[in-house]
């Protein structure tokens, strides 16, 4: 697919579908902030509660937006994003953000997980970045302070999964019912990365580089440990970082190869962006060859080399478009750009919803729509779905010729 053309249709996703929808149906115009939760069919369920997840991806996606598009539509809805999130998600007894409110703004989960707190990092680094806030950025700064704090693990290394309201100690970890009771996981400290990546691009200092490099370190001492070819991530770890799962997402695998790639970029060590590239290619054949079909959908679950779920979840499908893209400008291979584009296809083909708007959660492996799943949750933002358009229109914006 010629790379102009590519960048064409994405954007004029962006433009005609996924931009009106968050912009014009995201707003709660009842309760204010944003609609917590809508059904497959653009149904909104009024009452139902906010999650912290959503409300800081929205507080990102739509930084970015107004930082990359300067449209002030998107800036006014930054801004509505960061009052919520600090009206209503701040702690203020206890600092950072709690987990989920109710429909007025009342904590319903007080819990602090370090998930969460990352994403909050990861989108007031982006809300300064875009808006100069320097509330923001102190908001991002305590709360990176406050992780490091209460919730780094200074024994074996790394991050323990959630703590108490008050950052002591909690008995259960999980970030959500899906997820095992385990006190560190690759989820966590890929999007911990990412914010420590996003808060040192944006304020850089001596503590955000060491902790960078160090999470790079745990990447490749026990994320990608035990693989010696680095073909893909493990999930689940007790404290020790002794496994416990021995499942593969596809989706994270080519996320993080596009996202260690960033991390290595602004630290800027040549030497540790050197070894992450050869980490990104390897992860992007493996996921290329294992978790990727003839259609251009990228399945959900692996285990011992073979797919075991091959469902295809929307986010999958967006963070393949850019970590096949990312490892093609690193390699040249054509192939890498196919699948990069292929992944864009199935997006257009399949995921993409023409009647409601915006994205279907899930696409089956019969090629059916699991119209079971929410089109807005606390798990279902703009996040994955903009950023792809946002990176893939900045990634092809010189391309020319036929690359794929």
């Amino acid at each position: 697919m010629n790379p102009k053309a590519l960048r064409q249709a994405i954007a004029g996703e962006l433009e005609s579908n996924l931009l009106p929808f968050w912009r014009d149906r995201g707003p709660d115009p009842v309760h204010g902030g944003f609609i917590a939760a809508m059904s497959h069919d653009g149904t909104v369920l009024a009452d139902a509660p906010s999650g912290l997840i959503l409300n800081s991806r929205l507080l990102w996606a739509f930084s970015a937006l107004a930082r990359e598009l300067g449209d002030g539509r998107d800036l006014a809805l930054a801004r509505r994003a960061f009052a919520v999130l600090e009206d209503r998600f701040r702690d203020r007894e206890h600092g950072g953000y709690v987990w989920r409110v109710d429909v007025d703004g009342h904590p319903l989960d007080r819990s602090k997980k370090t998930y969460g707190q990352a994403f909050c990092i990861y989108a007031l680094s982006e809300f300064h970045r875009a808006v100069g806030d320097p509330t923001a950025l102190e908001r991002a700064r305590q709360t990176s302070d406050l992780i490091e704090d209460r919730a780094r693990d200074s024994s074996f290394g790394g991050y323990i999964e959630a703590r108490a309201a008050d950052w002591s100690v909690i008995g259960d970890l999980r970030l959500s019912d899906k997820d095992m009771n385990a006190a560190k996981s690759m989820n966590t400290h890929l999007h911990l990365l990412e914010a420590y990546t996003n808060l040192h691009r944006t304020s850089p200092s001596a503590r955000t580089a060491e902790r960078l490099a160090e999470l790079i370190g745990l990447f490749d001492r026990h994320i990608l440990g035990g693989d010696a070819s680095r073909r893909s991530l493990r999930h689940f770890f007790d404290e020790k970082w002794r496994p416990c799962s021995d499942n593969r997402t596809y989706g994270h695998d080519i996320e993080a190869a596009w996202l260690l790639g960033e991390a290595g970029e602004v630290l800027g060590d040549a030497e540790v962006l050197a070894r992450v590239d050869g980490w990104a290619v390897e992860l992007a054949r493996s996921v290329l060859a294992e978790g990727m079909d003839t259609a251009g959908g990228i399945a959900s679950e692996g285990r011992g080399g073979t797919v075991v779920n091959r469902d295809h979840d929307w986010w999958c499908q967006a963070e393949a478009v850019v970590g096949f893209r990312h490892v093609y400008e690193l390699t040249g291979e054509a192939a890498f750009a196919e699948a990069s584009a292929a992944a864009w296809r199935f997006i257009e083909r399949f995921i993409v919803d023409r009647v409601n708007g915006e994205w279907h959660w899930r696409v089956k492996a019969d090629g059916s729509v699991d119209a079971g799943e929410p089109k807005v949750s606390e798990w279902k933002g703009p996040y994955h779905s903009v950023r792809m358009c946002l990176e893939m229109m900045r990634r092809l914006v010189d391309a020319d010729g036929v690359d794929s």
